[in-house]
């Protein structure tokens, strides 16, 4: 094999290594400061406390114990990694119609790319996805506002606020069609300008990009409906239902890509119409299930909400504006990049290749950065359990969560590292083009081994949005496209397309540095962050007040 070939599989093995040594430390350290938070529940024996003994302590006095969700598990007794307790059973509850739902475009996003590809032109690959990546980063820009909203949709649904759940999605949905009424006609009348942020100008491949944008074009609105119709449902943690969605529309396009592209002889346009018909049907089917659930009501859509109503949303989304624009850089720096490597398609459609075999594994882990965005903030309020009268939630509770939502991160995020990596032969027979494959197995396994770490990544940046610190996000997005587009500059002169790859891993490396700093420091569920809130309510509950006789007392 080839000297490159080697230092890849080299550089490979240091960055693993260097990952699963700074994540043993963080969980090291965690754990340690955790038995200076919690002296009385740990055996001086050794460090593992007996879980008997505090659940059989907990029972004995339940008003000041805080649980899990559910109400079965006392925080102090929470495990860090996965047990298949009731907490595991519940978040895999949340979590695998997530991941369905997730699964779902990637795998329409690979019958499209499997029937263009069947049309022979590497140009056609290369030429949708620009164009792919063009409106993706201009939707993208409005990506913020699910983010927001599920958040915000989880804390008022936990009030039982009618009025108020109705307020907030009609909200999202009224900044959500003002975007598309704003973007729509940019992208219908600049289809080339856009394009040629990423195509150079008298690019082969923007003869088959810009029609596909143009068409694409008209699908902006339904889609901005649908997401935040997702994010509604997400909020109140009812995940099925847009799976349910997801297929339904999802099977249109998959029906209609074959018909519109050969059948009816229109090629990459053909694609670009049946993913707007898809988008049509779902963004219908998610508004008329909302207001049959009384989420919605279609005058507060079409009233003009106050300020003060949408300042929450406006305010959020403002911070994860900035990170949006970073990633936005990012992407396009890689298309822009991938398409100037040859003028023959052939990188571009490796690349897409390479992001398909990403997205096997990624989806999963992107799933479960949705929930954690959506049961931290839901776990963060200290409530009392309907079916068991125990208080759930708080500070502590959130904890521990989090600690397992990242240790199942690294766990799936190996595992699926290692699962890519073994279909990666059927992956590439996606295309029949053998100079395409070839391009695309060095990048296809940095691809999967990035995993590893991408677990963590995912999920902890989905804790930072749960939080609400959008803005410590934000820093940490810009900080790490920083040091990507440093990369970014000298890797692919040396290594072609698989620098690109591995300036994706320089990326994501310093996002994992990201996470760590705020669960480990900033962060509200860091421990010394927590005990100083634990000490703040304890000197509100002893504050002086005065008694029936005139004293006060401690």
């Amino acid at each position: 094999m080839s000297k490159q070939f080697y230092l890849a599989l080299t550089i490979i093995l240091v960055i693993n290594s260097a990952n699963l040594g700074v994540s043993c430390f963080a969980i090291g350290f965690s754990f340690a400061k955790t038995q200076r938070l919690y002296p009385s529940k740990i055996k001086h024996r050794g460090i593992r406390a007996s879980a008997a003994g505090i659940i059989d302590e907990a029972e004995s006095n339940d008003t000041k114990t805080q649980y899990l969700r559910g109400g079965d598990i006392p925080v102090i007794a929470a495990k860090r990694w996965p047990s298949l307790d009731s907490l595991d059973s519940q978040l895999m509850k949340i979590a695998l119609p997530c991941i369905l739902n997730f699964a779902i475009a990637p795998l329409v996003g690979a019958v499209d790319l499997f029937w263009v590809n069947r049309m022979g032109t590497p140009l056609a690959v290369a030429g949708q996805a620009a164009a792919n990546q063009v409106f993706n980063s201009a939707f993208f820009l409005a990506s913020f506002l699910p983010q927001v909203t599920a958040t915000e949709v989880a804390k008022v649904a936990a009030t039982g606020n009618e009025e108020a759940l109705q307020d907030t999605i009609s909200q999202a949905l009224f900044v959500g069609g003002l975007f598309a009424f704003v973007g729509t006609p940019l992208l219908l009348s600049n289809a080339q300008k856009i394009l040629s942020v990423v195509l150079s100008e008298g690019a082969p491949a923007m003869a088959f990009a810009k029609p596909y944008l143009f068409i694409r074009s008209f699908s902006l609105f339904f889609q901005m409906m649908s997401v935040v119709g997702f994010s509604a449902f997400r909020g109140i943690l009812n995940t099925v239902t847009p799976v349910k969605i997801s297929i339904f529309a999802n099977m249109i396009n998959v029906i209609l890509d074959p018909i519109f592209i050969f059948s009816l002889a229109m090629g990459v346009p053909g694609a670009a119409l049946a993913t707007v018909i898809a988008e049509v049907a779902s963004a219908i089917t998610y508004l008329t299930l909302l207001r049959k659930k009384k989420m919605i009501r279609f005058e507060k859509i079409f009233s003009v909400p106050s300020w003060k109503k949408l300042a929450p949303l406006l305010k959020g989304g403002a911070a994860l504006q900035v990170r949006n624009l970073a990633l936005n850089l990012v992407f396009l720096s890689v298309t822009r990049v991938t398409q100037g490597i040859d003028e023959t398609g052939v990188a571009a459609a490796a690349h897409a290749l390479a992001i398909q075999t990403f997205q096997v594994g990624g989806i999963v882990l992107l799933a479960l950065s949705t929930v954690a965005a959506t049961v931290i903030p839901s776990e963060i309020v200290e409530k009392v359990d309907k079916k068991t009268g125990r208080i759930t939630g708080g500070l502590h509770a959130a904890r521990a969560v989090k600690n397992r939502l990242m240790s199942w991160g690294l766990v799936l995020g190996s595992l699926l590292g290692i699962f890519q990596l073994l279909v990666l032969p059927a992956l590439h027979k996606a295309t029949p083009m053998l100079e395409v494959r070839e391009a695309a197995r060095l990048p296809s396994m940095l691809a999967s081994c990035y995993q590893i770490f991408n677990g963590m990544v995912f999920i902890g940046e989905g804790v930072m949005i749960g939080c609400g610190n959008f803005i410590q996000l934000s820093l940490s997005t810009l900080l790490s496209t920083a040091g990507f587009l440093c990369a970014l500059r000298t890797l692919p002169k040396t290594f072609g397309l698989a620098g690109v790859w591995w300036s994706f891993g320089v990326f994501n490396l310093l996002r994992l540095l990201g996470v760590s700093v705020h669960q480990l420091r900033t962060g509200p569920l860091a421990l010394r962050n927590i005990a100083e809130s634990d000490s703040i309510k304890e000197k509100e509950a002893g504050q002086v007040v005065e008694d029936d006789t005139g004293q006060y007392e401690m």
